[in-house]
């Protein structure tokens, strides 16, 4: 999986001499939050966040009504707070390299570039739904996580004495443990129940379940509400 497989490709962009107010109003009529800066030569020139928008106001806010609020940012460049130093990357770069960068550089999104052209951005949110993906959250099954030896053929050992029971593997996923020589695995597995996977797996010497329960998928009800987050996109988390 590449970045072209996941970004949104032409993104909505702002140019640097628009005003703030407008540079808002523009990401809200869109439900965006982060907004690329084109020059007249259509270059990339600076990032919009949400975080850049608010260091625009002024700092004791309280002191100004909302008037002249609205009045002040009309009159601020999207120049003036954009992110000038903008981190970008191609667009055949693997997706785990994007994430990896967005994370060590603790920022929310990446402009994708083909040589100096704008083609595309890719987001948490976009990184979120790989993941999403990944472990097959939207499909039902039994999900089970385990703990393996770190040796050669410890994939084909579980996964060959699932499907000898006629279990269908959805999801294979894993990841280093904390416990010295071994690798965590999380699987979600179909046409077989909780209970008959857990025996089969059960009897694999080394194999520990470390938890298995039923994957219910997305019709799902959604428990509890969840506000959209406003997550920062190229500035520093706190």
């Amino acid at each position: 999986m590449l970045v072209k497989d996941r970004m949104t490709p032409n993104p909505i962009c702002g140019h640097p001499e628009m005003s703030v107010v407008e540079a808002q109003q523009l990401m809200r009529e869109n439900n965006i939050r982060h907004l690329p800066i084109l020059d007249d030569d259509k270059k990339l020139v600076g990032l919009v966040t949400q975080r850049s928008l608010l260091k625009a106001l002024p700092s004791d806010i309280s002191r100004f009504t909302r008037f002249e609020v609205t009045y002040l940012l009309g009159r601020i460049k999207v120049r003036h707070v954009m992110v000038k130093d903008v981190i970008t990357v191609e667009e055949n770069v693997a997706i785990e390299e994007a994430a990896r960068i967005m994370a060590d550089r603790r920022i929310g999104c990446l402009p994708v570039m083909r040589g100096e052209e704008l083609i595309g951005i890719i987001t948490d949110n976009d990184l979120f739904n790989v993941m999403v993906d990944l472990l097959g959250a939207r499909r039902a099954g039994v999900r089970m996580t385990v703990v393996q030896p770190d040796r050669v053929g410890e994939v084909a050992r579980l996964s060959t004495a699932i499907a000898r029971e006629g279990g269908y593997l959805t999801v294979f996923v894993t990841y280093p443990s904390p416990e010295p020589g071994t690798w965590t695995s999380v699987i979600k597995v179909t046409n077989i129940s909780k209970e008959h996977l857990m025996e089969v797996v059960g009897n694999l010497e080394d194999v520990q379940i470390k938890d298995v329960r039923e994957a219910p998928g997305s019709d799902a009800p959604i428990i509890g509400a969840q506000t959209e987050g406003t997550g920062e996109h190229q500035s520093p988390r706190p």
